[in-house]
């Protein structure tokens, strides 16, 4: 019973959700506490990692900054400023599948 409830926060820990975007890591600016990333569109963004947020391994194990490295794949939940700065909430690597690519970029309609 626990090893299933175990399995199941892991599961729910770094299945993609309506509220999170896909990127690949392309830079860490460890002294800015900035990610420069890259949508699957090659579209290029910059998100400000702060002390809140929080970075998960596939496996939902917390990690840091440092940890991460380019090249790496994540989905992050992140809130927009007022001036239009993003700010990562929740960053959860881990890749995307087939079927999630297909649903979010390439469904009719």
């Amino acid at each position: 019973m626990m090893k299933t409830i175990l399995l199941l926060a892991t599961l729910c820990a770094i299945s993609p959700t309506a509220a999170d975007e896909f990127f690949i890591v392309s830079s860490i600016d460890a002294a800015h506490s900035r990610l420069i990333l890259k949508r699957p569109t090659d579209v290029t963004v910059t998100v400000r990692v702060t002390a809140g947020t929080r970075i998960l391994d596939e496996q939902g194990k917390e990690r840091h900054l440092a940890d991460l490295r380019a090249g790496d794949t994540a989905w992050i939940t992140a809130t927009r400023g007022a001036a239009g700065e993003l700010t990562a909430v929740l960053v959860r690597l881990g890749p995307m599948t087939v079927e999630e690519l297909q649903r979010r970029y390439l469904s009719a309609g």
